[in-house]
């Protein structure tokens, strides 16, 4: 697909001169750093977040997803790619999630910036759900193998980008970052394994609460808006059943719908999760066909305003998900 945004390497040094700032929220704090701070940019709210945790007061991280702004279909401006190009880092995740990186880092190719993919490392699992393959074992053993039908929703044989669902996973994403910060700042290299150290207790303790706690529900499968749960769902030996396939933008068919519908009603789910930064309506629709109720449960995409507002963080928000995991299990 064409990309409007792409930019001539020689375009560059002019779209730098449009670099304003943005205020104290999430994506909009002004991009200027002090103090011999190291300058990040990052592209959507876990990578801020990761990356905030690990250089603390030693990076200026500024956003460039708006908070409460659905990332899948974002497209970065002339703007954003002259901010990247003036950073020291500019840390994504990787996996494919992010489609324009690729173009904007050949065209960044001598710059100054320093690339981090923060999923780099972590074994992806295949993408690109089946709603006919619901068969036990076998269902299992064709995941693996990534047999997927052509009717499989999402992009058929893309890799499954959303690995920071995974506190485990999200582990290896902090070390990436603290690592890339270190190398590039050693004289502060001991901070930084200091504030990653602390980062990845809290991670490590939030698995344990999850597979304790998850451990003896009475249910294992749970139905979401997007196939953004797999890694989680592996992880504490669930079953993830998404109305639609890696972006939200993948509608179903009425009959994918009905599938949907006949899967939830077969496994007597009765709850079915929406999120924060995407209409609701599909998963509405699916609830009402059944007689089910609607919860939130939140991929971190993204925190809207009345997040922000609350405080919450990485970890507050993966704890507001593990509440309504258990409550939708055990009804």
């Amino acid at each position: 697909m064409q990309k409007k945004w792409k930019l001539a390497v020689g375009s560059l040094a002019a779209a730098s001169l449009l670099l304003t700032g943005c205020g104290d929220k999430l994506g909009t704090k002004e991009d200027k750093a002090s103090g011999g701070q190291i300058r990040v940019v990052t592209t959507f709210y876990p990578m801020y977040e990761f990356t905030k945790q690990v250089g603390g007061d030693f990076v200026d991280a500024t956003l460039l997803v708006p908070g409460g702004t659905e990332p899948h279909d974002w497209e970065p401006t002339a703007k954003d790619v002259a901010r990247i190009a003036d950073a020291d880092l500019f840390v994504y995740n990787g996996a494919g999630f992010e489609g324009w990186v690729e173009d904007v880092l050949h065209n960044l190719e001598g710059a100054k910036v320093k690339p981090v993919e923060a999923s780099a490392g972590i074994e992806l699992i295949e993408g690109g759900h089946d709603h006919d393959e619901h068969e036990g074992e076998k269902k299992e053993e064709e995941h693996k193998e990534g047999e997927h039908k052509e009717e499989a929703h999402g992009e058929k044989g893309a890799h499954d980008p959303h690995v920071w669902t995974d506190p485990v996973l999200v582990q290896k994403e902090v070390e990436n970052i603290a690592a890339a910060l270190a190398e590039l700042d050693q004289a502060r290299a001991a901070e930084y394994k200091k504030n990653a150290d602390a980062y990845l207790a809290k991670l490590k303790a939030l698995d344990e609460k999850y597979k304790a706690e998850l451990a003896s529900s009475k249910s294992k499968e749970f139905v979401t808006a997007h196939e953004s749960f797999a890694y989680l769902a592996k992880r504490y030996g669930l079953t993830q059943e998404p109305i639609s396939g890696l972006s939200p933008e993948q509608e179903p068919s009425a009959a994918q719908m009905a599938e949907i519908v006949a899967w939830a009603k077969e496994h007597q789910v009765k709850t079915i999760f929406f999120e924060t930064l995407v209409s609701p309506k599909v998963a509405e629709a699916v609830a009402r066909e059944m007689g089910a109720k609607t919860a939130v449960l939140n991929p971190l995409e993204g925190l809207t305003e009345e997040e922000q507002a609350k405080g919450l963080d990485y970890i507050g928000v993966m704890e507001q998900n593990l509440e309504a995991l258990k409550k939708a299990l055990n009804e």
